[in-house]
């Protein structure tokens, strides 16, 4: 069994300075987690390239990206409040967004079985048009646009604790994509709601599960078992995209879930199964205590390969039983059993989804603003 990590020096200079929760100390702890993971031997190891521009831009507009560019060229600086960039920070952009499509390059010809994509900065909060959330590109995105453009079926699963805006902006009208988001509620960006659940031909195919602080592991797999079983195993995506974000360990101190390093791996071995093999990349997202981001990635990775590596085990006992239920309600009452049904390629310019609004998703811990408007 063989799994490819993508990573890069790059990432590491992207700097956002003293204090800041994301910081190249996380890629520190990451290293020490896949050393943990007791599947050293299945590692082939691939330094990153960048995303080519039309990659990007099937995501993320011309201008945009300029933008972003000429903010870094002139020295950087901050884009909100939680968001701030160097002059090296473009080119750790780019080779985020590009590790996830060599990963699947390299998948699709048969080098290995899953990928892991170590690398920062994170991007799911990335809209279209807009940097926030320490986000500055969307990684798994472009990934999942390149799949989804050759006609597969991706499945993207969120379990960051912080909603993932940004992505479900991008494919909220999509039906070739869907997207799972399992995340804290009320928290930063402010979106996920039960009834945020797509638009036009993409209606039903975002799921989101609003839980509240303390949601432990059990109520992961509750979501798992009886809201996504059956609709995925319909729906038979081609591809499993993981933004896997380890905030919503009990340790992270910007959330307040209850997960512990097992859980993740729970997750990651139970949703492999409705894929076929070599078809799987996680995403590195946040995660912001280093010992707990340490735990949790040696769990997760090792589960790619389908090894029992438990620094911590699986927790049971929180809230949050009420939300699984609920959403399983209003799926059936809006008769969205199974997904949508696929169309040959997505959707040329999906309408955007209620996380988009600058004003609106202000919070706290995280902020929202465009490249352009950096100051």
């Amino acid at each position: 069994m063989t799994i490819l990590v993508a990573t890069h020096p790059a990432f590491e200079r992207h700097d956002t300075g003293p204090g800041h929760p994301e910081r190249p100390e996380r890629l520190m702890a990451v290293r020490r987690g896949l050393e943990a993971s007791g599947v050293r031997d299945a590692f082939v190891y691939i330094e990153a390239e960048p995303a080519p521009l039309e990659a990007i831009q099937a995501v993320h507009p011309g201008r945009y990206v300029q933008a972003l560019s000429e903010l870094t060229a002139a020295g950087g600086g901050w884009i909100d409040g939680d968001t701030v960039v160097v002059e090296e920070s473009y080119e750790a952009a780019l080779l985020a967004a590009g590790a996830g499509l060599d990963v699947a390059r390299r998948l699709q010809a048969g080098e290995a079985d899953a990928g892991f994509c170590a690398i920062r900065p994170p991007g799911h909060h990335a809209t279209p048009t807009r940097s926030m959330g320490f986000c500055l590109l969307n990684n798994v995105a472009v990934t999942a646009r390149y799949l989804a453009s050759a006609g597969d079926r991706v499945l993207i699963v969120d379990y960051d604790a912080h909603h993932g805006n940004g992505t479900q902006d991008v494919f909220w009208a999509d039906p070739q994509v869907v997207y799972v988001s399992l995340h804290e509620y009320p928290l930063y960006p402010g979106t996920g709601a039960m009834d945020e659940t797509g638009d036009g031909a993409g209606a039903g195919a975002t799921i989101n599960f609003p839980l509240p602080a303390g949601a432990t592991g059990d109520v992961y797999r509750r979501a798992f078992d009886e809201v996504l079983a059956e609709q995925l195993e319909r729906w038979k995506p081609d591809w499993l995209l993981l933004s896997a974000g380890f905030d919503g360990h009990t340790r992270d101190p910007l959330t307040g879930l209850g997960l512990a390093a097992g859980d993740f791996a729970d997750m990651t071995r139970w949703l492999q199964r409705f894929v076929p093999p070599g078809r799987t990349i996680a995403f590195l997202e946040g995660g912001y205590d280093l010992e707990a981001l340490t735990n949790s990635v040696a769990s997760s990775v090792a589960a790619l390969v389908d090894v029992n590596t438990r620094p911590e085990p699986a927790t049971s006992g929180g809230p949050g039983a009420h939300v699984v239920d609920a959403v399983l309600r209003r799926r059936e009452l809006l008769m969205v059993d199974p997904l949508p049904k696929p169309v040959a390629a997505p959707t040329p310019a999906p309408k955007a989804s209620p996380a988009t609004s600058a004003d609106e998703r202000r919070g706290a811990g995280e902020g929202t603003t465009s490249p352009a408007s950096g100051h």
